[in-house]
């Protein structure tokens, strides 16, 4: 999976010369926390809520309404915004994005292809990645198997049982651990006891088997 298939492609942006009230009018209506600076079709910035709140006048300080309101509409994005903007390449591998997100502490990489910003990739739309990857909105049976013997071709062994019994599978999450490999299995079934009694059957220490409702079927 690459950032380009989770990224969001149609932007709201600014440019530097736009007010800060107009940027902030902009992210209220889109409710969005982020907005990509662009000149001449460039990416040269990026304003966010937090930088928005930092640049406003403390209430602590001396200056009148009148004169707060004066100084506000005469910044600018370009006044206030972040310059040194870490990218990303759209095809990055996804994880290559949630380590540099991880790494630099940011909640946003804009995606740059041939010098040109083509997207951007936030917290929300990992948080989306991860429920598609885990199969959070198909439903099914999600089972756990626990495997204290890993070997190679121990995955092939454990999804040709679940194709004998006649059954597709969703997703597979494989999480190998310091004493045990755990996999989790989503299939296309709502029987969840058959599939704990096969895979049983086949010497499998099945941990879980549980129906998962759809989310449209959970709201």
């Amino acid at each position: 999976m690459s950032v380009k298939d989770f990224m969001t492609k149609n932007l709201v942006v600014v440019h530097p010369e736009t007010p800060i009230f107009d940027a902030v009018d902009l992210m209220k209506r889109h409710d969005i926390h982020r907005l990509p600076v662009l000149q001449d079709e460039q990416l040269v910035g990026l304003i966010t809520e937090g930088i928005i709140s930092a640049a406003m006048p403390s209430q602590a300080t001396s200056l009148s309404v009148y004169e707060i309101n004066y100084l506000l509409n005469k910044t600018t994005v370009g006044d206030v915004m972040e310059k040194k903007v870490l990218t990303i390449d759209p095809d990055a591998l996804l994880e290559d994005a949630i380590y540099e997100m991880r790494k630099n502490n940011v909640g946003v990489l804009p995606v740059i292809e041939d010098e040109r910003l083509v997207g951007i990739i936030t917290n929300n739309d990992i948080f989306d990645a991860f429920l598609k990857i885990t199969g959070y909105h198909d439903g099914g049976t999600r089972v756990t198997v626990q495997i204290t013997d890993d070997h190679k071709g121990i995955l092939a062994e454990l999804t040709n049982v679940l194709a004998e019994h006649d059954l597709s599978i969703l997703t597979i999450v494989v999480n190998r651990m310091e004493l045990a490999t755990i996999v989790e299995i989503q299939v296309e079934t709502r029987e969840s006891e058959k599939v704990r009694e096969f895979l049983t059957e086949a010497g499998y220490h099945v941990v879980s088997a549980v129906v998962t409702k759809p989310q449209k079927d959970a709201e």
